[in-house]
């Protein structure tokens, strides 16, 4: 059995998603309800993390349930926000007409967030992660 509710895969190179993470972590007060997973770490290791690939994490927002379940995109936000009791922020994501609306938002953002904080495109980040990565052999992709 695990004590927390949901695993949050978040990247923590990532300045804004560092925000999020740091706000959450506050609203978590350390209960140990998220378990919060930096895919950027090198000890990142899919198997253990509901065979997400480093690749796969860092182009949308994923998080693992306790049994298992892997769910992403605006989904993730929805359920860590209900564990943590503040649900109700997400909530009218849930709506008939705004919830597609908010989920196509998410899509453009996941795909220019690297951009919008200054960073390098998704294939460049994978390339540097397979150049540090392989001679050591000390991080899982």
């Amino acid at each position: 059995m695990t004590d927390w509710k949901i695993k949050l895969l978040y990247d923590g190179d990532c300045p804004l998603c560092l925000r999020e993470v740091n706000f959450l972590q506050h609203k978590d007060n350390g209960r140990g309800l998220v378990a919060f997973i930096d895919i950027a770490a090198d000890d990142y290791d899919p198997a253990a993390h509901g065979n997400v690939s480093f690749a796969t994490a860092m182009a949308r927002i994923h998080a693992i349930l306790p049994d298992g379940t892997v769910i992403q995109n605006v989904e993730v936000f929805r359920q860590i926000y209900t564990i943590l009791g503040i649900g109700w922020m997400y909530a009218p994501t849930q709506w008939p007409i705004l919830g597609p609306v908010v989920d196509k938002l998410y899509d453009i953002w996941a795909d220019w967030r690297l951009q919008f904080t200054g960073r390098p495109d998704l294939a460049t980040i994978i390339a540097q992660r397979h150049q540090r990565c392989q001679p050591q052999e000390t991080c899982r992709l």
